[in-house]
């Protein structure tokens, strides 16, 4: 079902905020930030959050990561990442109270982004080579962290310590590639599965933990699905930002739900998303 007609450009980074029990997302190409009841606007491009507090958004921008009030609509640069030449994509809060995001060309240059993560002040640049960084996510009990590169269509999965900094190399772990199958925004529930929305296929996939395909939830009238969250009453909510980004008007008519923001009750139960340690 269609949650939110508002038809973004490039719909990502969906994020429920806990102590608001209200669902954020971004329209990165627009420069925007939505929520259920009203809609911020940004001078750079903007693309995934975490929850500092009741009022207070970590955002991943163009340039780094910024400290967004919702209240006064005030930024507050925290760390630069990237370079003039990229942007944020995809990104999370870890178990830990870390924030992982993705930086990458903004034309999708090959090999020009990477892989972050902030954690209690501290930035570091994880991995480099990403054309376009996707699926970052984490296991229930923090142990091991997800992320991959849509244009290789593969998702790696790495060990974390118990700071949850990587430990080890990243192994492959679900290889999408042979199917044709974008792998783009991801989020792990409860019982440790994988959901994957999938650019181009509209829908968004379940895998098991044990990267077996389950079974997975389409997004009818929107090929473009980018990425997934829980939340809603109970966290059974599955919600799924969309795309219009890359179709010309002859697609963007065959295909009108595309840009909005679909919810699916009752899909299975999430996890509360942690609260981000600056």
């Amino acid at each position: 079902m269609i949650f939110d007609t508002r038809a973004c450009e490039l719909g990502e980074g969906p994020l429920w905020h806990p102590l608001r029990e209200e669902l954020f997302w971004f329209d990165i190409l627009n420069r925007t930030l939505h929520s259920q009841k009203q809609s911020w606007s940004f001078s750079g491009y903007v693309s995934a959050a975490g929850w500092i507090s009741r009022d207070e958004l970590l955002l991943a921008s163009e340039t780094g990561l910024i400290r967004f009030d919702l209240v006064t609509g005030t930024e507050k640069a925290v760390a630069e990442a990237g370079t003039a030449a990229t942007r944020s994509n995809d990104g999370r809060a870890d178990r830990q109270g870390g924030f992982w995001f993705g930086t990458m060309g903004k034309k999708a240059e090959k090999g020009v982004g990477a892989i972050w993560r902030w954690y209690c002040g501290e930035l570091r640049r994880l991995y480099e080579g990403v054309t376009i960084p996707n699926a970052i996510c984490f296991t229930p009990d923090g142990s091991a962290a997800h992320f991959g590169d849509t244009v290789l269509g593969r998702v790696m999965k790495v060990a974390l310590d118990a700071q949850g900094w990587p430990k080890g190399e990243p192994e492959a772990w679900l290889d999408l590639a042979r199917a044709g199958l974008n792998p783009d925004g991801a989020v792990i529930d409860a019982e440790g599965r994988f959901w994957n929305a999938q650019w181009g296929a509209g829908r968004v996939a379940c895998y098991g933990p044990d990267g077996v395909f389950l079974h997975a939830v389409e997004t009818p009238g929107a090929p473009h699905s980018s990425c997934p969250a829980f939340g809603g009453p109970g966290l059974t909510t599955l919600y799924v930002t969309t795309a219009l980004e890359h179709m010309d008007a002859e697609a963007r008519a065959r295909h009108p739900a595309s840009g909005q923001l679909f919810a699916f009750p009752g899909t299975a139960m999430g996890l509360p998303e942690p609260q981000v340690i600056l």
